[in-house]
């Protein structure tokens, strides 16, 4: 069903974007920001349920991508996003009936909000990553099908970089890649141009919903004195989303954190409250492995998302810091996501990783 999104939203959808985003994304906060100004100028989002979107209609995802590190201290100008768009229409020939997140997670679940308010356009409820990923062929639309170039990569000194490498995705990767780097480190795109049809066919349904829904649940869960993973175990179960596991509860013991390629790469040693136990995990941007006592419990695409100890609250990779109490959870990702077509584009060997993909709910059974 399509709904109106308001600045009241926006607070709960941010937290439950960071957690979606697992660690990665892009900092959230600034996304929100981003909406609320958007909002106060030109008013509340309208957000269309996938299964309402014409099939003939033409719909061009925004993002930004880029190191998060960076987004710490280089924050977006605020148009660079609709100038993506606008360039890439203006290429293609056709101007856009919808905007629709690359990724549910971090800042990429707001910047489309940026451009649906300033441009007049709907965002579809759906994305093509069901999480976060740290490169730009690692979507479920490119999986099933849909080309990502032409693209458009915008900086924010008003300058455009247009890339088209028809059906190769990894080398549209790597040219906007490139270019994000020499505007900064970070820079906004739009691309992945679809029909509605494609829409329904290959993007994850109903993601900013739950987004939303994800974030509410871990504030009322807070404000209720409630146990947030027990909240979250609930709101997920009915989702695609539907296997919740807490994977280790301890002290951030040692962070590693560079940016490096366009990337924040790293990893990070945590050790269970009372010393007995040590979970590792490596991040490239996003979380991408759990291991707990040499055993790994959760890996990629599944999601490994960090959270403060008390209040559930979302950890980035980029505010990991020494001391931090937290609580590590894994959540099974769509099974859109888990076939053998999609693990050969975001599966383990994607990463260098040479652990073989298994199902969080297999890997950490049920107490």
């Amino acid at each position: 069903m399509t709904w109106q999104l308001r600045p009241e939203d926006l607070p709960d959808l941010a937290r439950g974007a960071a957690l979606l985003g697992t660690g990665g994304g892009g900092d959230p906060h600034i996304g929100r920001l981003m909406v609320e100004a958007a909002m106060r100028e030109y008013g509340p989002v309208t957000v269309l349920d996938p299964d309402e979107v014409a099939d003939d209609a033409f719909v061009v995802p925004t993002a930004m991508m880029g190191a998060p590190t960076v987004m710490v201290e280089k924050i977006p100008r605020g148009d660079e996003a609709v100038r993506a768009l606008r360039t890439l229409e203006t290429h293609l020939g056709r101007r856009a009936d919808a905007t629709m997140p690359i990724e549910c997670g971090g800042i990429n679940s707001m910047i489309p909000l940026v451009v649906a308010a300033t441009a007049g356009l709907p965002v579809v409820d759906a994305d093509g990553m069901g999480r976060a990923f740290p490169e730009l062929q690692m979507e479920t639309f490119g999986v099933y099908g849909v080309p990502g170039s032409p693209m458009v990569v915008s900086g924010d000194h008003g300058e455009t970089v247009t890339i088209d490498t028809g059906p190769d995705n990894e080398r549209m990767e790597w040219l906007a890649r490139g270019a994000a780097i020499r505007m900064g480190g970070a820079a906004l795109i739009a691309e992945y141009a679809m029909s509605g049809a494609d829409v329904k066919r290959t993007a994850i349904p109903r993601t900013l919903s739950l987004g939303l829904a994800v974030g509410r649940a871990l504030r009322e869960a807070r404000e209720q004195l409630r146990d947030p993973i027990s909240a979250l175990t609930e709101v997920l179960a009915p989702t695609l989303y539907s296997h919740l596991r807490v994977l280790f509860a301890g002290k951030v013991a040692d962070v590693e954190r560079r940016t490096v390629d366009g990337f924040a790469r790293g990893k990070a040693r945590f050790v269970s409250f009372d010393g007995t136990s040590t979970l590792r995990t490596e991040f490239q941007n996003e979380t991408l492995v759990a291991e707990v006592d040499g055993v790994v419990r959760c890996i990629v695409p599944d999601l490994i998302c960090v959270l403060e100890a008390e209040s559930g609250e979302p950890i980035t990779t980029e505010t990991l810091r020494y001391g931090q109490r937290v609580v590590v959870i894994g959540i099974s990702t769509p099974e859109i996501m888990r076939t053998p077509e999609a693990l050969a584009v975001f599966g383990p060997s994607c990463f260098g990783l040479t652990e073989e993909f298994r199902p969080v709910e297999d890997a950490v059974p049920v107490p």
